[in-house]
């Protein structure tokens, strides 16, 4: 902290010793002059003194009208005036004026001692006040920037998950679109269920998201395969949730994202994989998962069968639940009419190519 400084104008050399000996005290650096222009002019070369002490023979004139001036050039000045003051209300004037921030006897070393003290110590308060102010200033503006670099980062990761998946995706034309279509009917499931939280529903949202990426490591000749898979090859497919897992773990993802990506295939009466977990056991996002996947893959183009509409994909499911689907992931599914269902996949799939016109891309891309 710099040095507290005081100047003392007075034109008695006894007078101006003693109070530079006695405010000296304060630890106060002492600059001392025997004549007001004098002192004037210091305060205005400097303008680094706290507090001036000046002896006045008059509380008006000149002299008066320069310091009320100072006091505004000069930022934290504080005044204390030495004079006999015979008329009390005139004093007090003075000081509601705010030119003087006290009044003192020029002999009354304790008095002078007193408000030089109560200066420096208000003078010091400012100071902290002053640097708190800065570094809350540094702070707001630092938790403005990282707040902007954290959207941004969120933004990036996002769009490089919903890339990564539209990679996978394109993998097989014929499931182009899944990831985001059942992220959306998962986010409304858990919103039934009464799951609200905005982080949660956006971590399910990411989980239904990257729930097939363990198909990365899998060869195209077993996920393309026409015939049917031989034992060996469901043995593959059966490792792309762990392969998926494995592949995310170690970003630190929360919870939910994980459970998604290594649970989705369990299913509700332990006959499911990689685990073989049981009712309870599953994660709850995993259930939820579970049925907006089984919608999709139900509801959705495929070469080999006939698309099945909202209602047929309902009666399915119904009559797995308590097997495959938890009861009460069911019973939050059939909260919503099979038209509104339909309507939540048309909303989210249009802006997605359909079947025909994506092979087509595809195909002149590879030319």
């Amino acid at each position: 902290m710099d040095t507290f400084k005081i100047l003392i104008c007075e034109e008695s050399a006894s007078r101006r010793s003693a109070l530079a000996r006695v405010l000296g005290g304060l630890g106060a650096e002492i600059a001392t002059a025997s004549a007001m222009p004098r002192a004037l002019a210091l305060l205005r070369e400097k303008k680094d003194v706290g507090l001036f002490v000046a002896s006045l023979r008059a509380l008006s004139g000149p002299p008066l009208a320069a310091i009320a001036r100072l006091k505004k050039e000069i930022p934290g000045l504080s005044v204390i005036a030495l004079a006999s003051v015979r008329n009390a209300e005139a004093g007090l004037a003075l000081l509601d004026k705010e030119v003087f921030d006290h009044l003192a006897e020029p002999d009354d070393l304790v008095g002078i001692y007193a408000a030089a003290r109560s200066e420096r110590r208000k003078n010091g308060l400012a100071a902290e006040n002053a640097l708190y102010a800065r570094t809350l200033r540094k702070l707001k503006s630092e938790q403005l920037k990282n707040a902007r670099r954290a959207r941004d980062l969120e933004a990036i990761y996002d769009s490089t998950v919903e890339n990564l998946m539209t990679a996978l995706d394109l993998r097989d034309v014929e499931t182009f679109g899944h990831s985001q279509t059942v992220a959306k009917y998962s986010q409304v499931l858990a919103q039934i269920l009464g799951i609200d939280d905005a982080e949660t529903l956006d971590s399910i949202r990411m989980g239904a998201l990257l729930h097939d990426i363990g198909k990365i490591a899998i060869p195209d000749a077993i996920l393309h395969k026409p015939s049917a898979l031989t034992v060996e090859e469901w043995k593959k497919i059966k490792l792309h949730p762990a392969l998926g897992y494995g592949l995310v773990k170690e970003i630190k993802l929360v919870k939910e994202v994980g459970n998604i990506i290594l649970r989705h295939h369990e299913h509700y009466d332990g006959t499911g994989y990689p685990e073989g977990l049981k009712d309870g056991a599953i994660p709850r996002e995993a259930r939820i998962f579970a049925l907006a996947d089984a919608l999709d893959a139900i509801t959705a183009h495929r070469p080999y069968r006939k698309v099945r509409d909202f209602p047929a994909a309902r009666r399915e499911i119904v009559r797995n639940s308590g097997t495959q689907f938890d009861p009460d992931v069911v019973e939050a599914f059939c909260s919503l009419k099979p038209e509104n269902w339909e309507r939540i996949r048309i909303e989210t799939t249009t802006y997605i190519p359909n079947i025909e016109e994506f092979s087509a891309l595809l195909k002149k891309a590879g030319n």
